[in-house]
């Protein structure tokens, strides 16, 4: 596997070379001083270009970067061609267990360019860019919920409670998974994301998709929540489900207290009710009350 100054000296030596390219920002985990360090850790860079149709059209010229395992171009994906003067993606894993994420930014359209608050100028041939300090986590925290923010997120999370209960006496494992694992799971780890933001005064972040959330929550939320992710049964697909409420309510009351939120503890209530409810009727039961 390549070291890490072998992959710089590859990705700035390439934009050196390259009249093309005119600048170079790197961006994600390794411009962050405050993110674990190991080798799974991708290079997220972006190279400032003249223009990027004569990139896309040579389909070999990522070669220089290694040898494929596999490329992703997001950007190409679909029915629609992509367009000459829009921003470009290879994401290319190698071979060595390196990877690049690599974007190509027009020039010309550099007055819509967003600099990621992690990001760390490598080189600047036309003094594009004012030096970008690294900020550590701080740029991209997770902000204070507003108090709609919270009440769709409380609102959301409930009212889709049923839809797994309802999947589950109807024997509909697939269906009551997907509203658990993807629709429910979603506001729970918005609602950890506050709750974390809460905690340490939003010094902390949880991290892409939670990967964080071990550190940040406490040993006991932490076993909750692992408690969340079920096995195929059904049996198991409900004690996850009211993991996911208790969980939920534990850290929602802690928010709101925080930002001087209302919990609606009455929906709540009903719910956790209805669900347990369900859960005892029986299969051949002809109506639900």
């Amino acid at each position: 596997m390549r070291s890490e100054r072998e992959m710089f000296d590859l990705i700035l030596s390439t934009a050196r070379q390259d009249e093309r390219i005119r600048a170079v920002i790197l961006n994600g985990s390794r411009a962050n001083p405050d993110a674990p360090r190991d080798f799974f850790q991708d290079y997220d860079v972006q190279y400032l270009v003249r223009e990027v149709a004569s990139f896309t059209s040579d389909p070999d010229w990522i070669r220089r970067f290694g040898e494929l395992m596999i490329l992703q171009t997001p950007d190409a994906m679909g029915a629609a061609p992509p367009d000459p003067e829009a921003p470009f993606t290879y994401l290319m894993q190698f071979m060595d267990g390196n990877r690049i994420d690599l974007t190509l930014y027009p020039v010309a359209r550099i007055a819509e360019f967003h600099r990621n608050n992690l990001g760390v100028l490598l080189l600047d041939k036309d003094g594009l860019f004012e030096r970008i300090e690294t900020t550590g986590e701080r740029g991209g925290l997770q902000k204070p919920p507003t108090p709609k923010q919270f009440a769709d997120c409380c609102n959301e999370f409930w009212w889709i409670n049923p839809y797994v209960a309802k999947g589950l006496w109807r024997g509909e494992i697939v269906y009551a998974r997907h509203m658990l694992d993807v629709v429910i799971r979603e506001q729970l780890l918005k609602m950890l994301a506050w709750y974390v933001g809460v905690k340490f005064e939003y010094t902390r972040d949880p991290g892409k998709f939670g990967r964080h959330l071990q550190a940040r929550l406490e040993p006991e939320l932490w076993d909750l929540l692992l408690q969340t992710y079920a096995s195929g049964d059904y049996a198991h697909t409900w004690a996850a489900l009211f993991a996911a409420g208790e969980l939920f309510r534990l850290t929602a009351l802690q928010v709101a207290q925080a930002c001087a939120f209302e919990y609606p503890l009455q929906d709540d209530e009903r719910v956790s009710a209805h669900l347990r409810h369900v859960q005892a009727l029986p299969r051949d039961a002809r109506q639900m009350y």
